[in-house]
């Protein structure tokens, strides 16, 4: 299924979505407004506006605080990647340069406060506080999930209880977010916001699983395999290998991510290693276990034509191929 084909049931609501977020980053400072314009001609699949008037309309219908809600969440969202590429130190960003590789870390960072501070506002303005609850708790436990991942990368001493965490916070409590900013957007029903919540938690673990693997697959998916490890990111296919070592295999493979990460050889000889061990077909199965726990919260919901749209979303970020 094609991204166009997902995007059907809600395709004029993503056009008004977009009018109103261009409108929403806009601003009088010159140099700002170029930022900005280069950021939206190279926005991505809008996966999370998607998610955010999917729970809307299964929830009720789409309503102006849904679309204050879409632009909420995107703000803060591309406020965070701007920032975790110059923390990151990347140059590119979806194929095309990063900002603070065209116009250098100052900028970039201020760029992203920008960002995050008309995310503040916007939902102030339309008096969305329950919005804003939601969405500052995300990028509160975002930024926790990417400190809790650096520690750890320092001592490589992830269990997968805390890969689960790590991945909870700093990927899944977006989605997560997404979903309950849909819904709390046409309902007061705490219950049904909290149980969207949980189910755009689920979607986004088994999207950030499916993300892992690429590190260890043969697709060409635009970058290059053993980032992951380059970077000493302790991910799930790695850690089952790991549990599932003898003794000397394991000295092996934390030696060369503590030290030998950048020797392509000794990468493509640990990520053959993951593969003979069966840490790519645990990490599939636990991919499935998160899909199933979403589709189980989703079974609970009366079927319409956005419940059956944001089943198909899930079924495509988990079977993508990039």
């Amino acid at each position: 299924m094609k991204v166009s084909d997902l995007k059907a049931p809600i395709d004029e609501e993503l056009r008004i979505f977009e009018k109103k977020f261009r409108e929403a980053m806009r601003s009088d400072v010159a140099l700002l407004d170029k930022v900005s314009y280069y950021i939206i001609q190279r926005k991505g699949k809008q996966v999370r506006p998607m998610f955010i008037f999917l729970a809307a309309k299964m929830c009720g219908g789409v309503t102006e605080a849904t679309y204050t809600g879409a632009s909420l969440i995107e703000l803060l969202h591309t406020a965070t990647l701007v920032h975790d590429d110059v923390v990151d130190d990347a140059n590119e960003r979806r194929g095309f340069f990063s900002i603070n590789a065209l116009w250098k870390n100052k900028i970039a960072v201020l760029v992203g406060d920008y960002l995050l501070s008309r995310g503040l506002l916007l939902s102030l303005e339309h008096q969305q506080y329950r919005l804003l609850h939601i969405v500052s708790n995300a990028v509160k436990s975002m930024s926790e999930g990417e400190l809790l991942q650096m520690e750890k990368a320092r001592r490589l001493d992830i269990t997968e209880d805390v890969y689960f965490e790590i991945i909870k916070n700093k990927t899944a409590s977006l989605i997560a977010a997404a979903c309950a900013t849909g819904a709390a957007s046409v309902t007061n029903d705490e219950a049904l916001i909290e149980k969207l919540r949980l189910l755009g938690e689920y979607i986004g673990i088994a999207f950030q699983i499916k993300d892992d693997l690429f590190d260890y697959g043969e697709a060409d998916i635009g970058k290059p395999r053993g980032i992951d490890i380059k970077e000493r990111k302790m991910t799930l296919p790695l850690i089952y290998t790991l549990n599932n070592s003898t003794r000397q295999e394991k000295k092996w493979i934390i030696n060369t991510v503590k030290n030998h990460n950048t020797d392509k050889n000794r990468v493509n000889e640990l990520i053959s290693l993951v593969h003979q061990k069966g840490g790519i077909r645990y990490t599939e199965k636990m991919m499935q276990v998160y899909k199933e726990k979403a589709f189980s919260i989703l079974n609970e919901i009366p079927d319409t034509e956005a419940k059956e749209g944001l089943r198909d979303l899930v079924n495509y970020i988990t079977e993508r191929n990039y």
